[in-house]
């Protein structure tokens, strides 16, 4: 029988109770991980707050009201914390996270010893996770997805700490053939190369449902989306912020026709920027802010989708991308990041420049002549969390013996 090895996870990017949505696929990769039964998961989910007594107040009130710890699920999650000052700490983020973390992960590592410590976002996990693996005299492994290098690797000192964790470690891994090659560029690789690391889907969750009985199902859930029976839909599934270029596709639709009505799924900073450049527009009655959609809608809202519209600025491989696809919903998203593996035949969409007219140019060319739903879904047929697991586990076994 093989030997069960054990895997050390330092992610500030995981849900806890008071953050269900956050990270979401980070832990669905580690219970796939832990489901295999041939790696037992711990997962270190370090929780960054400022000074008392401002942890206690704002956005920070619900971080610090998350317990220490969450066991008995597929794998054990432990919330430490660590200091954080807002704008000013990103360069010592990592040493703050190595100095909460460590005393733990000592305690846990005597308790029962770890294999392999890794890191599920390059900055500012990948240097802590380093640090603490060198203190536990333990290989590491660091996955990149996207945002941790395009925004990080342009900041000197966090791409310093970056360069120094990856050429240490047994394994680094990237979500695309794109990002890995942005890594290598910037010196943020080891000298056994960068493999490629797909996410995952629920297939059993995102699956195609026929769009009449899926906009129907909507009319009770999201009444603030009144669709007529011959509207068509672009939804848009992402957090109101900039990078993700929402404004650009409310643009693309005042040259579209009246039925194409634009439904934005998710909140944020920008809501009101937003609500403000869909009235100067003219658009107002076209554009449906339908805030945070539930786990449970999701797969609905995509279902009724004629098309998914994201033209982000920059993106690794978008979990958004893969799960409007399996449900039947062909993209438009620019050329960034892995977009060219995932757009790789007509029926996943559109690759289009971040241009409204660009946009608008897409979405009428698949509307024009939409494809199946089912032929639609069979292009994110490769993409599973048994998959994405049965990967991870080849590559961690390599990396807990280097």
């Amino acid at each position: 029988m093989p030997v069960k090895r054990r895997l050390l996870s330092i992610s500030t990017l995981y849900p806890a109770a008071t953050r269900p949505g956050f990270g979401r696929f980070v832990a669905r990769q580690m219970e796939a991980l832990a489901a295999r039964g041939d790696w037992d998961v711990t997962v270190i989910n370090p929780i960054g707050l400022p000074p008392a007594p401002f942890s206690a107040m704002g956005r920070y009130k619900p971080l610090a009201a998350i317990p220490s710890e969450a066991t008995g699920g597929p794998a054990s999650v432990y919330h430490p914390r660590f200091l954080l000052v807002p704008g000013l700490s990103g360069r010592f983020n990592p040493w703050a996270i190595t100095r909460a973390v460590l005393p733990l992960a000592r305690r846990l590592h005597c308790e029962a010893p770890f294999d392999l410590v890794d890191a599920q976002f390059f900055y500012p996990d990948g240097p802590a996770a380093a640090d603490v693996a060198a203190a536990l005299g333990l290989p590491h492994a660091i996955k990149a997805r996207g945002s941790d290098i395009h925004l990080w690797g342009d900041r000197a000192a966090a791409l310093l700490q970056m360069r120094r964790a990856a050429h240490s470690a047994s394994a680094v891994l990237a979500v695309s053939g794109a990002l890995a090659r942005d890594m290598e560029a910037l010196g943020i690789a080891p000298p056994a190369g960068i493999s490629v690391h797909y996410t995952g889907l629920d297939h059993a969750r995102f699956q195609p449902m026929p769009r009449a009985e899926a906009r129907a199902q909507l009319a009770a859930s999201l009444p603030a989306l009144a669709l007529r029976p011959a509207d068509r839909l672009a939804v848009c599934v992402g957090a109101l912020i900039a990078i993700k270029g929402q404004a650009l596709a409310i643009e693309a639709l005042t040259s579209l026709p009246g039925d194409i009505q634009l439904a934005l799924a998710g909140t944020g900073a920008d809501e009101a920027a937003l609500r403000a450049k869909a009235a100067a527009h003219g658009v107002s009655s076209r554009v449906h802010f339908l805030g945070g959609v539930g786990h449970e809608t999701l797969p609905v809202l995509l279902s009724a989708a004629d098309v998914m519209v994201l033209p982000s600025e920059r993106e690794g491989l978008a979990n958004a991308w893969i799960e409007a696809l399996a449900c039947g919903a062909p993209l438009v998203i620019p050329p960034v990041g892995g977009a060219p593996e995932v757009v790789d035949c007509p029926a996943a969409g559109r690759l289009a420049e971040r241009t409204p007219a660009a946009i608008a140019a897409a979405i009428a060319e698949i509307l024009a002549a939409p494809p199946a739903q089912a032929d639609v879904a069979s292009s994110a047929a490769r993409f599973s969390w048994d998959a994405n697991a049965e990967a991870l586990a080849q590559i961690y076994e390599k990396a807990a013996h280097p």
